[in-house]
């Protein structure tokens, strides 16, 4: 494919800065953060080429056709729309001075800008929920060193539409990216009324995302490590933006390695709970002092000992009905013994809308107990009513709650 040379002139038009080739460019924040993907590499797009979810790569070209989505996967085309990829190529103007790095990024933002106008987008991916919310910082970087009216533009327009809470994903990890791309926009463009509104929203889905004793409500343990993640980069981003960090979101942030680490089998990896895969390996937390914890939120943990590999380890489900990334598990049980697994759970396939998928979350999948002849109620209630553990064995009760209209 030709490789893109844009004339100095033409990135000026784009609204581009006018540094030499070469020249030591000031390294950001907003542009040298953990949110760039490892692929596609900026080398790959320059090449035109983009490779997203381990899928083989797609040539997009040096004019984007912003429908593409050969492998009609909606992850596939959320990536795609979130630009990300696009911000690597900034991230890589930073560290080495060349301009081409830039232009090409300037071209990819305003063309996607140019065919996917709110009211009549090319993909219906482009003004999805998280989709904006992960392009907005994308955007932010790109606008540290393009000074464009169209950029200023659609800044304004994706806060706008980050700050409708008719939009906004409450109690779940979609919303604090979502409160983290609004609060990026309100510190570049030091609109307050944006920073505050995303402060305050933050606040109340943290609450609502991580419970009391720092467990994750969304019903995949797995995921807990991403909200971990990216709660630490918004307190980071707030105390760069001047802003106070809420004592309610730091107190909730430091409980929650505790839920990851009681989640964590002797091996090193978090139990496949929900839609969690056994592959997730958690790193830099602490070990908690207790051998078995009951989490109110739906999970009874126990463990032989923290510090032998070969240790014996078991998780137990309960709690309120399915939603967010939950499956039909309720009195599952996982067992872990002499560095291997004797009872494991189908953990995750993909999002995808396929039978397989539907099965992975269906109580067939888990090792629940189930009566031969009765009708399953799904997203119903479990609770706890029973718990007894000593130096030996632990043991604990359920019984579902019947489900009322």
């Amino acid at each position: 494919m030709r490789r893109l040379a844009l004339p100095l002139a033409l990135l000026l038009a784009l609204g581009g800065p006018a540094d030499t080739a070469g020249a030591t460019v000031k390294r950001t924040a907003e542009c040298q953060g953990d949110w760039l993907p490892a692929t596609p590499t900026a080398a790959e797009v320059m090449k035109g080429e983009v490779a997203f979810l381990d899928l083989p790569p797609v040539k997009v070209g040096q004019d984007v056709d912003w429908r593409t989505n050969p492998y009609k996967n909606r992850s596939w085309g959320m990536v795609f729309h979130s630009l990300r990829w696009m911000g690597r190529l900034v991230a890589e103007y930073e560290n080495n001075g060349e301009e081409r790095y830039l232009a090409r990024a300037t071209e990819i933002a305003q063309d996607w800008v140019k065919d996917n106008p709110r009211g009549r987008p090319a993909s219906p991916y482009a003004w999805a929920e998280h989709p904006i919310a992960l392009r907005a910082p994308a955007l932010v970087c790109l606008s540290r060193h393009v000074d464009a009216k169209w950029l200023k533009d659609s800044l304004s327009e994706h806060a706008r539409v980050l700050g409708d809470d008719r939009l906004y994903e409450w109690g779940h990890n979609h919303g604090i990216d979502q409160d983290i791309a609004l609060l990026g926009i309100g510190c570049r463009l030091n609109d307050r009324r944006w920073q505050d509104h995303a402060i305050r929203r933050l606040t109340k889905t943290v609450k609502l995302d991580i419970d009391s004793q720092g467990a994750l409500m969304e019903q995949a343990p797995r995921y807990a490590i991403y909200v971990h993640d990216r709660l630490k980069v918004a307190m980071t981003n707030l105390k760069d933006c001047g802003r106070k960090v809420p004592g309610d979101i730091s107190a909730r942030w430091s409980k929650l390695g505790g839920f990851i680490m009681h989640s964590t089998n002797p091996a090193g990896f978090m139990v496949p709970i929900g839609d969690g895969g056994a592959d997730h390996e958690p790193s830099g937390f602490q070990n908690p002092s207790e051998r078995v914890k009951v989490f109110k939120a739906g999970y009874v943990y126990g463990r032989t000992d923290w510090a032998k590999p070969e240790s014996a380890f078991y998780s137990i489900r309960f709690g309120p009905g399915t939603k967010y990334h939950g499956h039909e598990d309720h009195l599952g049980l996982t067992y872990y013994a002499q560095g291997r697994d004797v009872l494991v759970d189908a953990g995750f396939h993909s999002y995808e809308p396929t039978r397989y998928r539907y099965w992975t979350m269906s109580p067939e999948a888990h090792n629940v107990p189930t009566v031969v002849g009765a009708r399953f109620r799904p997203r119903t209630a479990t609770t706890l009513s029973r718990t007894a553990y000593d130096s030996g064995p632990a043991s604990a009760t359920g019984s579902p709650t019947r489900r009322t209209a």
